[in-house]
């Protein structure tokens, strides 16, 4: 299995969660609370450097009362 990964859209991914997460106030430690996702993981996923999972994108989405499509609106 061919392991897939797009560098500049985890980067644009990223920078569009910590832009939601910052124009709405959020910490990452509240983020991590409301979404049951791990600092660390919300840290690695703002950064780009992991390929999150669609239900852990939903998560988050959730948490920002949102829809999975307005995150990946980039």
């Amino acid at each position: 299995m061919t392991k897939i990964r797009d560098e500049k859209y985890l980067k644009a991914l990223g920078k569009r969660i910590k832009k939601i997460r910052t124009e709405k106030g959020i910490s990452t430690y509240d983020l991590s609370y409301e979404s049951s996702v791990s600092r660390s993981q919300i840290n690695s996923i703002e950064k780009g450097s992991i390929n999150t999972t669609i239900c852990t994108l939903k998560s988050i989405a959730e948490a920002f009362d949102m829809k999975v499509s307005d995150l990946v609106d980039f």
